[in-house]
């Protein structure tokens, strides 16, 4: 091979490995000018739940420092996720500055509600309600107070149908129950009269440790096929047991019969303490179900966020094979 042919061959390779290095990274200028590449890393968000605005998707969950509020995420396309984005320090879009509660900001749900952004929420193992007029926050209450109880309610879940508001939530008695009743208008209580109980424990792999306090939680209700779809989870949230069951009702207020196995455990997705989510369309209108496991085989925390499908069949839901994956941002906070 002569001088002339050598370099032919290195001129393409030089060009290559220069696109190929380019590509690799984010473009985004340091005060020197040259690019750098933005790490990502987990989303760390527990019990999460998404929510979607004028074609952008929010993502909002039980954070790390749960004592301080709730942070935010946003996604146009469930792919990229930048954030946190909430509009107060740090990417909180609530906290506990201007809402209710001193600690354990837990489980939020969020909803579009007589114009306003509304986050129903978890603080002092009591529920409340707080409202923002963007996704981003910041949400407050022009009352703080929580929604009156007579025993400890966690993990809330608002249904409409027919002009009525049903709050799904889970009351702390001999157990995690899951519990419904009927809403006053404006969301400040319970109609207690019309609490009902859901579903508790009762199989076995529901409470695989045999435990005295058992435990069903995270409740999410979506009606397919003129069915009614009621999503939780059992055992404590510690165990790499937690895992997703699905129960069905004619009626938004039951009688509910459970599946026979649950539908996301580590059986089927690979990962310990899959659980506490909620259910989604997506712009194709596929069901989607977010959701947390344990960070890793050894430790429980911090928790991690990820999605997967869902489809409806003959009376019965499963999960999309395949579908699952983690969420992942860019690095914004170190």
């Amino acid at each position: 091979m002569n001088m002339n042919d050598i370099k032919k061959l290195i001129i393409p390779v030089a060009i290559l490995a220069s696109i190929i290095s380019c590509s690799s990274k984010k473009t985004s200028d340091n005060d020197d000018g040259k690019s750098e590449v933005v790490p990502k890393e987990y989303i760390k968000l527990a019990d999460p739940t998404i929510y979607e605005s004028s074609g952008k998707y929010y993502l909002y969950g039980t954070s790390p420092e749960s004592n301080l509020g709730f942070l935010v995420y946003m996604s146009s396309d469930l792919e990229k996720w930048e954030g946190p984005e909430g509009k107060a320090a740090n990417g909180y879009c609530l906290t506990k500055d201007s809402v209710w509660g001193t600690e354990g900001f837990w489980a939020p749900q969020v909803i579009s509600y007589h114009g306003k952004t509304c986050m129903i929420y978890v603080a002092n193992e009591q529920l409340a309600v707080a409202y923002s007029d963007s996704p981003l926050g910041i949400f407050t209450q022009d009352v703080k107070a929580q929604i009156p109880a007579s025993m400890k309610e966690i993990d809330p879940f608002l249904y409409f149908e027919d002009g009525k508001t049903y709050m799904y939530h889970v009351r702390l008695n001999q157990g995690n129950q899951i519990w419904v009743a009927e809403m006053s208008d404006d969301l400040s209580s319970m109609k207690e009269e019309t609490a009902k109980l859901c579903i508790k424990a009762t199989e076995s792999w529901e409470n695989t440790s045999n435990a005295s306090w058992p435990v069903t939680e995270g409740p999410t209700v979506v009606k397919e096929g003129g069915k009614y779809f009621l999503f939780y989870s059992a055992n404590d949230y510690r165990s790499q047991d937690y895992c997703v069951g699905v129960a069905t009702s004619d009626s938004p207020v039951g009688p509910w019969t459970k599946q026979p196995e649950p539908i996301i455990s580590k059986s089927n997705i690979g990962q310990n303490g899959t659980g506490h989510g909620d259910l989604f369309k997506d712009a194709d209108g596929n069901w989607q179900y977010v959701f947390h496991t344990h960070g890793s085989v050894n430790s429980v925390q911090p928790r991690k966020t990820a999605i997967v499908q869902i489809k409806f069949e003959n009376g019965k839901a499963s999960i999309v094979d395949g579908t699952f994956h983690y969420l992942m941002a860019d690095v914004k906070f170190q």
